[in-house]
C-alpha cells in the first residue's frame, strides 16, 4: 500500500526533514509513525497526501507512483485517503452531519446516497443520534469521532492520523483507538503518528520510529 525508496525531502533552506527513508507498509496494515519534534512524521504523511514532494527517491501508493500524478489529479488522488487531525478541523457553523458530508459532497454525491454513507459512519463511530447537532455541543472526544467519521465516509482504502489522541486523556485516547483497530479489522490500511508510548504497546502493531529524518526502526525490507 505504502512504499519509500530511497526518499529524500530538502527544503529551501538546506534542512532535510526526511534522509533516504526506505519502508513499506501492506495493504490492510495498521502502523504507529513516532519519534520527536521535528524527526519527520508529518513531512511524512505530506509526502503521501501529494502535500509535498520529494526532493529525490520514489513514493508507491497502492501500487502507482506519485510522481505520475499531475497537480490536476490530486484532488482525485486525495478521495481514496481519509485524514485524522488533532484538532479535528470542524466547521462549527455547520452540524454534525453536514461536517461528515463535506467531503462526499465535494466529490459530486448524490444526496439520497450521502444521507446514506453519512449516517453509516456516524453509527460506527456511536454518534448518529448527534447528527443535527453543532460540533460545538460536542466534547473534545466526540468532535475526534466526529472527525473519524468524516475521514472514513468516503471508505477510503487508506486513513492517515495526525496525533489524533493528542488532545485527549488517556480513557478517551483508548477510545479512540479502538475505533481504529475496528477499521483495520476491516481492512483499512493505516498510518497514526502519535507520541502515546504506553497506548502504542497496548495496541501490539508494528512502530515505525524516526529521527532526524530517519527510520531508525521498525522498517521492512522492500
Amino acid at each position: 500500500m505504502i512504499r519509500f525508496q530511497n526518499v529524500t525531502k530538502r527544503y529551501a533552506t538546506g534542512q532535510e526533514a526526511l534522509s533516504r527513508v526506505d519502508l513499506h507498509i501492506e495493504r490492510g496494515e495498521m502502523v504507529f509513525l513516532t519519534g520527536h519534534s521535528g524527526a519527520g512524521k508529518s513531512t511524512m504523511m505530506k509526502l503521501i497526501m501529494l502535500m509535498e514532494r520529494p526532493s529525490n527517491g520514489r513514493i508507491e501508493i497502492g501500487g502507482r507512483d506519485t510522481d505520475s500524478i499531475k497537480r490536476s489529479s490530486i484532488a482525485h488522488y486525495r478521495r481514496d485517503i481519509g485524514v485524522v487531525f488533532q484538532n479535528h478541523q470542524l466547521l462549527l457553523d455547520r452540524s454534525v452531519f453536514e461536517n461528515v458530508a463535506l467531503p462526499l459532497r465535494v466529490a459530486g454525491y448524490h444526496s439520497a446516497d450521502i444521507g446514506r454513507r453519512v449516517r453509516a459512519a456516524l453509527d460506527k463511530v456511536g454518534l448518529l443520534h448527534k447528527e443535527r447537532v453543532n460540533p460545538v455541543t460536542l466534547s473534545g472526544g466526540e468532535q475526534q469521532r466526529v472527525g473519524i467519521a468524516r475521514a472514513v465516509v468516503n471508505k477510503p482504502a487508506l486513513v492517515l492520523a495526525d496525533e489524533p489522541t493528542g488532545n485527549l486523556d488517556p480513557a478517551l485516547s483508548a477510545e479512540i483507538m479502538t475505533l481504529f483497530r475496528q477499521f483495520n479489522e476491516l481492512g483499512v490500511t493505516l498510518m497514526v503518528a502519535t507520541h502515546d508510548i504506553d497506548l502504542i504497546e497496548r495496541m501490539n502493531k508494528r512502530v515505525l520510529q524516526l529521527a532526524e529524518g530517519r527510520v531508525i526502526a521498525g522498517a521492512t525490507p522492500l
